[in-house]
């Protein structure tokens, strides 16, 4: 079965869940992750079918809780797992992490600089216990270097990697992105990184640490910024507002006119642009010469975006997209927040999930993009803190009623 290592029982996988065995079923996860840059990672694993097990702190845990251990937040990146609570500063909390260990096959975490090493459970201590251990690590800025000791967050990470000079108006100061691809980008990469450890360790038997930096990490999505205009670093790339490239691309108003009421078009190729000039009923802009090739529709864009204007205005974003999308033009109505959750297509693919939250009724979440046809695992609510620590202990570790009192009693878990 997967996730035994030779010399130590073979494990019970949880139960499936589905008539399709998931993925990941049989890979366990000891996931002491926080906020979202390691949550995201653990969560995705544990959405392709790993069990996961979410070490947090008594009456604390993860701080991304928040609210009454139940915020948006935690609810958003911490699905389909379960959750234990022990306190890793009590002598007897740390001595049941160690315990656990070997009976898992990869660590997580994303504590701050330094914390790992306070609590004493760093690569080459659990690797003692559990030699064939995947140890995986985000930092903001890695393990060595400059930076290492400098805290970081998402934004902090984004502005390190130059996403935040590519982004806003081009004769406007650098802006914050609205996507937080510092922690979540981060944290699909390593979990990249944590299956293909995975794989080598069922060839060889042997685990290995992962590290992370999430600045490094995000400049896997400046790629193509720099690629374009940034002269392989040699040359500042410029911001470039609600616009890409010469019209008929960029963002243009539709009714009623909120906020949000817009229509994105990316025209790429010529038969993208003569497919739009015909969906608009204006042939006549095919042979307009201000408007014949890249450079002459560049130099005429204002012209141009002014008669596309024209038509966008006259109607809504989903029927402009509706229209163009059917002509063969890339574009997208411009979803906001509310949208996504109302949006027809997303709903029909089942992309769209529902369920009863404890203070809030009935509460909807956006589900994991990859569809495996040969692995399925429903999405699950988020655990209580501490939900699983009697289970748990008590399925791994043989611990009795009396001996989790005790503990409990001891405060060495919750």
């Amino acid at each position: 079965m997967l996730g035994a290592d030779k010399g130590r029982p073979m494990l019970r996988a949880r139960p499936v869940r589905e008539t399709i065995m998931p993925a990941l079923d049989g890979m366990r996860i000891l996931d002491m992750t926080q906020y979202e840059a390691g949550t995201s990672c653990t969560q995705a694993l544990a959405w392709m079918g790993a069990d996961v097990v979410k070490v947090e702190a008594p009456g604390v845990g993860d701080p991304g809780r928040w609210t009454a251990g139940h915020d948006d937040y935690f609810w958003n990146w911490n699905a389909n797992k379960r959750s234990i609570a022990l306190n890793l500063r009590s002598p007897e909390g740390r001595q049941l992490l160690l315990d656990l260990l070997p009976r898992f096959d990869v660590f997580v975490e994303n504590y701050g600089p330094g914390v790992i090493e306070r609590l004493d459970i760093e690569y080459e201590t659990l690797k003692a216990v559990h030699p064939s251990i995947i140890y995986a690590q985000i930092k903001g800025f890695g393990n060595s270097g400059p930076y290492s000791n400098y805290l970081a967050y998402d934004m902090s990470a984004q502005a390190a990697a130059g996403t935040f000079s590519v982004t806003g108006q081009a004769d406007g100061p650098p802006t914050l992105p609205g996507v937080t691809i510092g922690d979540s980008g981060t944290g699909v990469q390593l979990g990249m990184a944590i299956l293909a450890a995975y794989v080598q360790k069922l060839r060889t038997g042997e685990g290995q640490s992962i590290e992370i930096s999430m600045q490094e990490a995000v400049t896997y999505f400046m790629r193509t910024r720099i690629a374009h205009g940034g002269d392989w670093g040699r040359r500042v790339v410029p911001r470039t507002g609600s616009s890409i490239g010469a019209a008929p691309s960029g963002l243009y108003p539709c009714k009623p006119g909120g906020p949000n009421d817009y229509l994105f078009i990316l025209t790429v190729t010529a038969p993208h642009i003569d497919r739009f000039f015909m969906a608009i009923e204006r042939p006549d802009l095919v042979t307009d010469e201000r408007f014949a090739g890249d450079a002459a529709r560049f130099q005429n864009s204002d012209a141009l975006h002014d008669e596309i204007e024209k038509w966008t205005r006259e109607r809504t974003k989903q029927e402009a997209m509706k229209h163009l999308g059917e002509h063969g033009v890339p574009c997208s109505a411009t979803l906001d927040t509310t949208d996504l959750f109302e949006d027809p297509h997303l709903n029909e693919r089942g992309f769209v999930h529902t369920f009863e939250h404890p203070i809030r009724g009935e509460v909807r979440m956006l589900g994991f993009a990859p569809r495996m046809s040969e692995s399925a695992v429903p999405i699950e609510p988020p655990p209580d803190l501490g939900q699983h620590t009697d289970s748990v202990l008590a399925e791994e570790l043989g611990l009795s009623p009396e001996r989790l009192k005790a503990l409990r009693e001891a405060e060495a878990i919750a």
